[in-house]
């Protein structure tokens, strides 16, 4: 049976540098987790940015007599996972350290799939004509991603994946309203074609000729506008990990939601720039994040979303009163990790 020092050294400063070199952000906020999480999260990061390169690089490559290059690198991403969960993985350092996580983790299937799904959608280039279109999307691409972390937190009630997969869907928003000129001049769309037709835009039209208008901010204003609610909600799931956790997570948190407060302050025009959160800007977000750990936040009870809902129906586990000896372990883990991290923060007071 694996064990954490199954996963070798070399595999997994692979899978942390992939994670440095490709979001700058989430490599920021990774560095408040502690190296239990921050670890698998590399893996998890790695996996992740290795698929959706994968994926990218098919979909310049298609070929409508053939299908699609996309189809068939899915399918060997799927291959991939198959010999992951199987213990037998391709002879790749991110594929060895996965098989490590997924091991270690009880990773359900489920989620990472749901993954590729929607990297399915892209290739497809899937048209999104209501919100809860996107959020099936945000579900897919990332409220996955935000419940695998929380798999990784030990954190798999019911309501702490809901509040995760809020915070993987807010984040992807906040990357849509970034991304509207980039994607657009792509030929792709990710804002709701109905909102754009009642704003008086045709999406059609607006993709021939990407222009930013009154109209167009109308729309992205109103995805952050949903993007807030959902941070918001996320808030109490932040609340509620260990310590050591919440100050990377609620650092991702900040960092992302800051994205869309970017937009915001240029007129929710995401077309004629492209929304950065300045390095210093990041230093002084991720300093409240540390600061605010002990902070309470306002309970939220709200069930997941009608997208999100099969992602934590895959990955909650009953609560401890109804699990038996492995559950009951898990959480008391959790708790003794909880505790230390409290006396710990004493002794340095």
């Amino acid at each position: 049976m694996p064990t954490r020092s199954s996963v070798n050294p070399a595999d997994l400063a692979d899978c942390k540098a992939r994670l440095r070199t490709g979001s700058r952000s989430f490599h920021a906020a990774a560095k408040l987790l502690p190296e239990s999480v921050c670890g698998p999260a590399g893996i998890l990061y790695a996996f992740c940015r290795l698929a959706d390169d994968a994926i990218d690089d098919a979909v310049d490559g298609r070929s409508e007599e053939h299908g699609t290059d996309a189809d068939l690198a899915l399918a060997r991403l799927r291959g991939r996972l198959d010999r992951a969960y199987d213990g037998r993985p391709v002879d790749h350092p991110v594929d060895r350290a996965l098989a490590v996580m997924l091991e270690q983790t009880c990773m359900p299937r489920a989620l990472p799939d749901a993954l590729l799904e929607g990297f399915a959608w892209d290739a497809a280039a899937r048209r999104y004509d209501t919100l809860s279109d996107v959020l099936a999307y945000g579900a897919r691409v990332a409220g996955s991603v935000g419940a695998m972390m929380a798999v990784l937190m030990n954190r798999r009630t019911a309501a702490a994946l809901a509040r995760a997969c809020d915070l993987g869907v807010a984040m992807q928003l906040s990357n849509i309203a970034r991304d509207v000129g980039e994607d657009a001049r792509a030929g792709r769309l990710y804002l709701p074609r109905d909102w754009m037709m009642e704003a008086g835009l045709d999406p059609d039209t607006f993709l021939a000729d990407p222009v930013f208008s009154p109209e167009l901010a109308q729309v992205v204003q109103r995805l952050l506008a949903v993007a807030d609610e959902l941070y918001a909600r996320a808030d109490a799931g932040i609340a509620a990990l260990p310590l050591s956790c919440r100050p990377g997570i609620g650092a991702a948190r900040r960092i992302y939601a800051e994205i869309g407060h970017e937009v915001a302050r240029a007129g929710f025009d995401s077309l004629s720039r492209r929304a950065v959160v300045s390095s210093g800007r990041k230093f002084a977000l991720l300093g409240a994040s540390v600061a605010g750990v002990l902070l309470p936040a306002a309970a939220c009870d709200a069930p997941p979303l009608a997208e999100t809902k099969f992602l934590v129906d895959a990955a909650s586990v009953p609560q401890i009163r109804t699990t038996g000896r492995v559950a009951w372990a898990m959480e008391l883990f959790s708790r003794l990790d909880d505790r230390d991290m409290a006396r710990s923060a004493a002794l340095r007071s």
